[in-house]
This record gives C-alpha cells, sequence and structure tokens, in this order.
C-alpha cells in the first residue's frame, strides 16, 4: 500500500474507541498513526500496518 504523511488510513480492524480512520503522522520502518476520534497514537511496524490496511483516503492541501 502507499500511503504519506497525513493521509487517512482506513483499517480492517476498529480501535477500542469505535474509530477505524488513522492519520499518518510519522513514516519510517515503524510507522506512528493517530486516530481520528479519539486522539490516541499507536506506533506501528511497517509490514504489520500494510496486512491490516483496508483503504487510503489521500491528504489534500487546502489553497487559501
Amino acid at each position: 500500500m502507499k500511503y504519506n504523511l497525513n493521509d487517512v488510513v482506513v483499517l480492517k480492524k476498529t480501535h477500542p474507541c469505535g474509530c477505524n480512520e488513522f492519520e499518518v503522522i510519522r513514516l519510517g520502518v515503524d510507522i506512528k498513526v493517530k486516530c481520528s476520534k479519539c486522539g490516541r497514537v499507536i506506533m506501528i511496524p511497517r509490514v504489520e500496518l500494510n496486512k491490516k490496511i483496508k483503504k487510503v483516503i489521500e491528504y489534500e492541501k487546502k489553497e487559501n
């Protein structure tokens, strides 16, 4: 799966708060994602995250 910084990824399994959308806030060997509902930050290995992703919602820059 291809994802970049600030993209929203939808996972197959929901977080305990009930949300399954996470924002990518750090890239590397381990990916840091933030829950869209409760704000919890989770670090997960890239290989494991790639297996859990359902779809990627791309980040759109807003121009003023």
